[in-house]
């Protein structure tokens, strides 16, 4: 037991723990409105135009945790507003304008980073530091959990019916529109809540791959929601745990944890995984082919057995 306990006798670690905590259950509640909704594309290209608003941030506020919020989620907004102005305005899809534009400002972000005045290395904000967390770090972490979930459980039923029936919400008065745009305002809450645990690059991991494994597991949405906020908890404090010891940044590590999760229950889930549903398949087609072979066994022993009409002109025996 003390083996476990052990690292977090120091400050800095209790601190990374509770950031861990509350980004993996945020994370995994959230990545199922996401999943669902079809966002994750989306998700990808706005936790990428992050980047210049931190950079921009950088330079002007230095590493002020509220600066970074708050140049991250300018940054994301104006990519967002971009895109949809671009997808109207031309032939160009939404998600092509988006992809187009999020290239564009992590390029910029990159550059932007080397006229910082502040010695960082770019490392920090594309893997993330979780164990550089701050007070202000995890206030805004708090802050934003407490956005998130209030946020979602609000509107927990008109975002369902928006998920599966879009125009039955029309024909309620339910303005999908909006809120796909607090589903996606949400995602950048969290996404931005989660860059010092696992950075720009891993921060997609965080959010999609507890639902997607839940997603495997499970029909239901609540389920799915609390199953996905469970599983990144424990694997965020999982990777914190196993970074201490082996010395590997702990945001590859939260992410690599969840991957095999993910991948596992992906080949051995009881319900959909591939392997089960492969035997699955294969026993069925057995049993078929048992109730063909003996149904034609049947037919085939009619046909061959000799019948004996009844004739009135013989005697009854």
């Amino acid at each position: 037991m003390d083996f476990f306990l052990e690292p977090f006798d120091y400050e800095f670690m209790r601190r990374a723990l509770l950031a861990c905590l509350l980004v993996g259950f945020v994370n995994g509640y959230l990545g199922t409105f996401v999943i669902l909704r079809r966002l994750s594309l989306i998700a990808d290209a706005l936790s990428h135009s992050l980047l210049p608003g931190m950079a921009l941030a950088t330079i002007l506020f230095g590493l002020t945790p509220g600066g970074l919020f708050f140049g991250g989620i300018l940054a994301a907004a104006l990519v967002a507003i971009g895109g949809t102005l671009i997808s109207r305005s031309s032939r160009i899809k939404d998600e092509t304008a988006i992809a187009a534009l999020f290239i564009l400002s992590f390029a910029t972000g990159i550059i932007l980073i080397k006229f910082s005045t502040v010695r960082i290395s770019l490392d920090h904000f594309l893997f993330g530091n979780i164990l550089g967390v701050t007070n202000s770090d995890l206030w805004i972490s708090f802050a934003v959990t407490a956005v998130v979930l209030l946020t979602l459980v609000a509107l927990e039923r008109p975002l369902i019916l928006t998920l599966f029936e879009p125009n039955v919400a029309k024909t309620l008065g339910i303005r999908v529109g909006l809120l796909q745009i607090v589903l996606v305002g949400l995602v950048v809450l969290a996404m931005l809540s989660s860059l010092q645990a696992v950075g720009v690059l891993l921060s997609l991991g965080l959010l999609i791959l507890p639902a997607a494994t839940m997603y495997l597991l499970t029909d239901r949405i609540g389920v799915m929601a609390w199953g996905g906020a469970i599983l990144g908890t424990v694997c965020a404090a999982a990777g914190l745990l196993l970074s201490f010891y082996s010395e590997i940044p702990s945001g590859p590590l939260i992410v690599l944890l969840l991957g095999f999760i993910f991948l596992a229950v992906y080949l051995f889930s009881p319900t959909y995984g591939i392997v089960v549903l492969a035997f699955h398949k294969r026993h069925l087609h057995e049993e078929s082919l048992d109730r063909w072979h003996s149904s034609s066994q049947k037919h085939q022993h009619k046909k061959t057995t000799p019948t004996h009409p009844s004739d009135p002109s013989l005697p009854n025996t």
